[in-house]
């Protein structure tokens, strides 16, 4: 059976940058866009500005942070295949 590809905001680049590229930006942009965790009132109604700034909508903090999410993200290349992928999951249940 034929895999669905997944291409989620990613679909607007079309066929440029590559599909490494894409999945990278894709995660990213997944956890930019997503509601973060506010470190005052601890509500997760946390949205991004601009770069750095947030914003929080329960308490109406406005604070500084990364970039693109309030914790550090840890993006694994070639996240969904692979060999490396399964050995690392193998490691992961033992």
């Amino acid at each position: 059976m034929i895999k669905e590809k997944v291409y989620g905001s990613t679909k607007r680049f079309g066929a440029r940058y590559g599909i490494s590229l894409k999945k990278r930006f894709g995660a990213i942009e997944k956890v930019q866009r997503s509601k973060q965790k506010c470190p005052y009132c601890h509500a997760i109604r946390v949205k991004r500005i601009s770069a750095g700034i947030w914003n929080c909508r329960k308490c109406g903090a406005k604070f500084t942070g990364r970039a693109y999410s309030l914790v550090k993200m840890e993006i694994e290349k070639g996240e969904e295949s692979g060999p490396r992928a399964e050995v690392a999951k193998e490691g992961e249940e033992a």
